[in-house]
């Protein structure tokens, strides 16, 4: 698996317009990869704050190394930021990460999700997608999906992110959505190490195209 990290320029035109058309900017990042990705392969992705710097970063987790050449090169490419502090060595930085987990560990996560439900709409067979939005709620649809993942949740914060707006193309028509997004930061505790290592690899929840689902993993403090 590859991390990369990605410093963007919030000054760029380009930036701007796909900070507020993410699903744009997952086609942009998909340009690092090859066109013939297996189809059960999630490249995720998650934008975040440097809480030191207030830079802004662009997180990307994939099963096959990247080439970022296109964002250094021509006419449409994401704008990196090209002065950074000492301590950055390069942007855009990219390191192979092997997971070493065990049934018992502790471990601190991250997660922007769209915590979801269906109900049943008259005349729809698969029901329709809501939103989440009572905090209790939330909580309780991520102990779920952590559940699922072959972890237990020990605690969790959230934060609430407002809503990501994008389009969908589907049967030829343009479907405009509206999709809610919270931050979670906690403490699990690993279950079953190989459900754990399918669902980071897989992401969490619905909306991955628009920069949900990326779930991070570190020692817990």
């Amino acid at each position: 698996m590859y991390l990369s990290r990605l410093i963007l320029n919030p000054r760029s035109r380009q930036v701007r317009s796909e900070l507020a058309r993410p699903y744009q900017m997952h086609k942009t990042i998909l340009r690092a990869f090859p066109e013939t990705l297996p189809t059960a392969e999630r490249v995720l992705f998650r934008l975040e704050e440097d809480p030191r710097t207030g830079m802004l970063m662009l997180l990307v987790q994939s099963q096959h190394s990247p080439d970022w050449g296109h964002l250094l090169n021509g006419k449409n490419y994401l704008r990196l930021v090209e002065s950074l502090p000492a301590q950055i060595a390069e942007n855009p930085s990219t390191k192979e990460v092997n997971l070493q987990l065990s049934a018992g560990q502790p471990l601190c996560f991250r997660l922007y999700a769209n915590p979801t439900k269906k109900i049943k709409v008259e005349g729809k067979k698969n029901g329709q997608r809501v939103g989440i939005f009572k905090e209790e709620d939330q909580h309780q649809w991520l102990a779920r999906k952590l559940e699922a993942a072959g972890t237990s949740l020990l605690r969790a914060n959230t934060s609430q992110s407002g809503n990501i707006y994008g389009q969908q193309n589907k049967a030829g028509q343009k479907n405009k959505l509206t999709m809610l997004g919270v931050r979670f930061e906690g403490v699990l505790q690993v279950i079953d190490p190989q459900a754990l290592l399918q669902a980071v690899n897989n992401g969490i929840g619905s909306g991955k195209g628009m920069g949900f689902g990326l779930l991070s993993l570190g020692p817990a403090r």
